[in-house]
């Protein structure tokens, strides 16, 4: 659907103006910002997953922070949801390598579309310059509220006894892998049911208009929370401090080694130049390590991480090669 351009604006304006107001700027991000480049216009963030994704919430906290640490130029959110991606992802690479359009992004689109797709019309490391790791989010296996599984055991054991009956959703790659390989490791035959993004996703496990779904929790927590939807296990080998008693898959559904995390990254064009991303980093970096920050990003289940440009880059080859594996084992055909 075409949207007008007007309405865009207005709908960018609004982000900005209910972006949260709860953080100051410490003096070391303005001297990051002013030490470097500036923007000569508004700062783009384009998130290629939905308004209410993870990604999505991750990246109006940062908007403001960067807006504020460079002197109020405005720094908005665009959502280019579909694809899987790869919408927003294309739009970023064909982008102007000037600093004013950035890519908020996972692994879904930067470790896992490789894998996943047979064609796939830009490369995550060619066409795009690393700018700064922001964290790490596990995820969640969870059913509506009126699901009459309330164990791990119970669903895949239902699963077993109903081949190909019962379904999935996915809204992300990290959900379609999740699901695929729980199906491989428990030898089940699950329908799975994918999504443009993950709210509507979400909106169906409510219903239980699917059986399941493997969703983040900076992304669920509220609903889990609020009872729409029951928490049945986490994708990571670690339990998470934001749902106490909950235990990982690989020990709720004897499938031992299960441990899946998404990751995500901020990303320019590449051919950016390294003054560009330089300033943009520090100015990245001095946002997601102040502790108010933190606080905020734990809140919604994020693990905070940061680093280099380099460091960056060296991460995302590395887990072309993890996803890679994951998909082969899972058994997932490319589509």
């Amino acid at each position: 659907m075409r949207i007008a351009l007007h309405s865009r604006a207005i709908r960018r304006r609004a982000c900005m103006a209910g972006a949260l107001g709860f953080l100051g700027v410490p003096a070391g991000m303005q001297a990051a910002a002013a030490e470097g480049w500036r923007p000569t216009r508004p700062v783009t963030l384009v998130v290629p997953f939905a308004g209410g994704s993870a990604t999505d919430a991750v990246a109006r906290i940062i908007a403001q922070l960067m807006s504020e640490a460079f002197g109020g130029i405005p720094v908005v959110v665009d959502n280019r949801a579909g694809a899987n991606g790869v919408i927003g992802a294309q739009l970023v690479a064909r982008a102007e390598p000037d600093g004013h359009t950035l890519l908020v992004t996972t692994n879904t689109t930067h470790s896992a579309n490789p894998a996943l797709l047979r064609r796939l019309d830009y490369d995550p490391v060619a066409d795009f310059a690393p700018v700064a790791r922001i964290g790490d989010v596990p995820f969640m296996l969870t059913v509506g509220r009126n699901s009459p599984f309330h164990t791990a055991h119970a669903l895949l054991d239902a699963a077993r006894e109903r081949p190909g009956q019962m379904s999935y959703a996915s809204g992300n790659s990290t959900g379609i892998v999740a699901g695929a390989t729980m199906a491989r490791q428990a030898g089940i035959e699950m329908l799975h049911v994918p999504y443009r993004s993950t709210p509507p996703a979400m909106t169906d496990a409510m219903s239980g208009r699917v059986d399941c779904m493997f969703v983040d929790i900076a992304a669920g927590l509220g609903n889990v929370r609020g009872g729409q939807l029951r928490v049945l296990a986490l994708s990571t080998a670690a339990p998470s401090p934001l749902l106490p008693g909950v235990p990982p898959l690989a020990e709720a559904g004897d499938l031992p080694g299960f441990d899946l995390i998404s990751w995500s990254g901020v990303f320019a064009p590449a051919r950016t130049p390294a003054l560009l991303i330089a300033t943009l980093n520090r100015v990245i970096r001095g946002a997601i390590e102040q502790p108010e920050a933190q606080a905020r990003f734990a809140e919604i289940g994020y693990s905070v991480l940061s680093g280099t440009p380099g460091d960056l880059g060296r991460f995302v080859r590395r887990q072309l090669d993890v996803w890679r594996d994951l998909v082969d084992a899972a058994g997932i055909e490319k589509e």
